[in-house]
């Protein structure tokens, strides 16, 4: 059993001045306080869009926007002090591309923390490649925080949501959901839903009968299991355990919507050889009604 503990290094919060990203610094000063961690803020741009970071700055573009960096990070203190009014705050202006300079701050990070969608140099963040490249690529845990389709934010005494597949870095989600449901004094719910076929028919309708195929009473054996070790550790979060024949992914999305949190493993075992995020996670960070914690091992292993 892993312990769910993170590195001791900052919260990184990635800002662009947008409402989106907003909501993430806040986020992310609320969790850095709770933890009594220092926060990160920084902001990535480039002087001209492909331009390359080692490439002769022109001057008057390159101070111009190296000042409208400077406020943007400034702005973004300002609703992280408003947030949590204790918590200490670094922060960082990035003369890069987005990606490769969050995942640079991942090394030294306990989390990196990403709004919905952004603006400037993170702009389609979701539809895009910036969030993929970050969280698959992170040596860290990375939260993307999102609102609820009617544009509120998910209540923070929602229970935390946790996906359960048996692989190894499910086991690190769970470890890190029970610390987050600890923290946050909420009850956890443990899904395993074991069906990752992508097509529905006749077939995939019908009760699981066929020779080798899974039976609810092994399952809910095996989910009991998996979480036996931390309800030891953690006594005081309640615990709920779902078990379902159907896709992860669905089961997932419709119970964040009622969630505060959801936490999955960056892939499964249903995953490709190779992936560095599974579809159950690509499908959570772009469509989920709360944010998102996707989940590592150590240092991104």
């Amino acid at each position: 059993m892993t312990t769910g503990d993170l590195s001791d290094g900052p919260i990184v919060v990635g800002t662009d001045g947008s409402a989106n990203a907003a909501d993430a610094v806040a986020w992310a000063a609320t969790l850095a306080a709770r933890r009594n961690r220092a926060l990160r803020i920084v902001h990535a741009f480039t002087t001209i869009p492909g331009l390359r970071a080692d490439a002769p700055p022109i001057a008057d573009v390159n101070d111009a926007v190296t000042e409208e960096a400077g406020r943007v990070v400034a702005a973004a203190g300002d609703v992280a002090k408003a947030a949590a009014p204790d918590v200490r705050i670094e922060t960082g202006v990035l003369n890069g591309d987005t990606a490769p300079a969050l995942v640079a701050e991942s090394r030294s990070a306990s989390m990196v923390v990403l709004g919905a969608t952004g603006r400037g140099g993170f702009t389609g963040m979701l539809t895009g490649s910036t969030a993929v490249a970050v969280t698959g690529h992170a040596e860290c845990p990375v939260a993307v925080v999102r609102r609820r389709d009617d544009g509120t934010l998910a209540a923070d005494d929602g229970p935390v949501l946790v996906g359960v597949d048996g692989s190894p870095l499910s086991e690190c989600a769970i470890a890190v959901a029970f610390r987050e449901a600890s923290l946050r004094g909420v009850a956890l719910v443990a899904v395993y839903a074991w069906r990752d076929v992508e097509y529905d028919g006749a077939y995939t309708r019908a009760p699981v009968q066929f020779a080798g195929g899974p039976h609810e009473q092994e399952q809910r054996e095996l989910l009991a299991e998996r979480l036996a070790g931390y309800r030891e550790t953690y006594p005081d979060v309640e615990v709920e355990r779902v078990v379902v024949l159907d896709r992860p992914r669905r089961q997932l999305l419709e119970r964040s919507r009622t969630a505060s949190l959801v936490v999955v493993g960056s892939r499964g075992r249903g995953g490709f050889r190779g992936l560095l995020l599974g579809s159950t996670s690509q499908a959570l960070i772009q469509h989920a009604g709360c944010p998102v914690l996707v989940a590592r091992n150590p240092r991104g292993r």
